[in-house]
């Protein structure tokens, strides 16, 4: 006697618990769990994701590009990035009753389940845990400067071990489940980047235009000019990086027919962008006039006076990256606990939770601590990995699923923007990859 097939109810029954067990795990994913976000959680949860450890370095990256071709640079990736931004917001919801809640959910939809995850997902966790752990290094860098400048007489501590304290907070942080139950840590972390990039602005206007201040490429060398203008490229495309969490973010904001998650959304982000230029472009400019080619990859280190001043201002960095930290990390946390839950079949909790993402933030110290190149790092993860996620993947997708007419004016954009994001990309790697073999040569491990 053959096996018999199920009866309809029981397959039925079946499918019900199948799809009741799906929608449990999506109820408990990060990303999914909620979605009852005001408009204005999306503006501070751009402003967190885009001014954080590559404004500082906005003015040394305009000594390496000089005047115009760093005006232009700075100008150029605003409105672009808003463009891209403006069109990963409309597609969140491009198809009626489904939400592309995750950048690799769009990719698939464009380029197929399989292809569209090979696509996005490698880009999008070298950006974000690229992020992750320039966050952990600059948030050990301005712990120690706060230390130095407080306490000058104190005995010289590692930076190392800044690191280490520096990523005992993300320990902790780590643990809230969920994108609105960072709200709070992402709205301090925003006010402390528009504070902190005030002070960089307003303490170089005090200090004013430097005596014998040059305004020329400080390489010695065609070769270096170049290679250093490169870099900077990748430094200017590292400070445009939000475009990897945005449907993300959009994901936690209610939608209905007759109000769609898009309208608030871009709300916010018209919000953030406002506030990004006021931070970056005072900064870069300001900041170059006062000190020229002599500026640091940090200007805080430039700045050096006032001492309080100074030292309140890494401290808000040090809260800032608090908060930029989860905010890159929780796409990361979703994907780490999709894998363990659906693909290997760990039961959904706390231990999971508490383990896998203990783990990532370990990790994440290990290599900032391994290889604490500053400037290096924000130029070649700028130039790899954030510039087509940032610059030019968008537009594709929007190519691949609209397909507008030839030539039109829609056609036309889009493919100003991906010619000019391929040769950001290839371009500001190679200028950011010299920047890490050079300051390698000079640097001793765990130092």
């Amino acid at each position: 006697m053959g096996i018999q097939a199920p009866s309809l109810p029981e397959a039925y029954v079946r499918n019900q618990d199948k799809s009741e067990l799906e929608k449990s795990i999506d109820d408990w994913l990060p990303i999914t769990s909620s979605r009852n976000a005001k408009w204005w959680y999306s503006a501070f949860h751009n402003v967190t994701a885009m001014v954080g450890a590559g404004v500082l370095s906005l003015p040394y990256a305009m000594s390496e590009l000089g005047w115009g071709p760093g005006i232009a640079v700075l100008l150029l990736s605003w409105v672009i990035t808003l463009y891209t931004l403006w069109q990963m917001v409309e597609m969140h919801e491009m198809v009626p009753g489904k939400r592309f809640d995750r950048y690799h959910e769009l990719g698939q939809h464009a380029f197929g389940d399989k292809l569209g995850l090979w696509i996005v997902v490698p880009q999008q966790l070298v950006v974000e845990v690229g992020a992750n752990i320039v966050y952990m290094v600059t948030g050990g860098k301005s712990l120690k400067k706060f230390h130095d400048v407080v306490c000058r007489d104190c005995k010289s501590i590692k930076l190392t071990y800044f690191i280490m304290i520096s990523a005992s907070a993300h320990f902790v942080l780590s643990q809230l489940p969920n994108f609105n139950s960072i709200s709070g840590v992402s709205l301090a972390a925003a006010v402390m980047s528009f504070s902190y990039s005030t002070i960089a602005w307003g303490a170089s206007v005090d200090k004013g235009k430097q005596e014998n201040v040059e305004y020329g490429y400080k390489s010695a060398s065609t070769s270096g000019t170049v290679f250093n203008f490169l870099n900077a490229l990748g430094n200017v495309a590292f400070a445009y990086a939000g475009h990897n969490v945005v449907l993300e973010i959009q994901a936690t904001i209610p939608s209905t027919p007759q109000k769609p998650s898009k309208k608030s959304m871009w709300r916010g982000v018209i919000i953030a962008y406002i506030i990004v230029a006021l931070c970056y472009f005072p900064v870069a400019l300001v900041g170059y006039w006062a000190f020229g080619n002599a500026v640091d990859d940090d200007i805080l280190i430039t700045l050096g006076k006032p001492r309080w001043l100074i030292a309140m201002a890494n401290m808000m960095v040090v809260v800032h990256l608090m908060g930029s930290y989860q905010i890159y990390a929780m796409p990361v946390f979703d994907m780490i606990e999709t894998v363990l839950v659906k693909k290997l079949h760990f039961p959904p909790g706390l231990s999971l939770r508490l383990i896998a993402r203990s783990v990532y933030v370990a990790f994440t110290m290990f290599i900032g601590i391994t290889f604490p190149f500053f400037s290096g790092l924000l130029g070649f993860f700028g130039g790899f990995a954030n510039a087509p996620t940032t610059y030019f993947l968008p537009c594709i997708i929007w190519l691949a699923i609209y397909n507008p007419r030839r030539f039109s004016l829609s056609w036309i954009t889009n493919w100003i923007c991906i010619i000019l994001g391929v040769l950001l990309m290839i371009l500001s790697s190679i200028g950011g990859l010299r920047q890490i073999i050079i300051d390698a040569k000079t640097y001793y491990f765990y130092s």
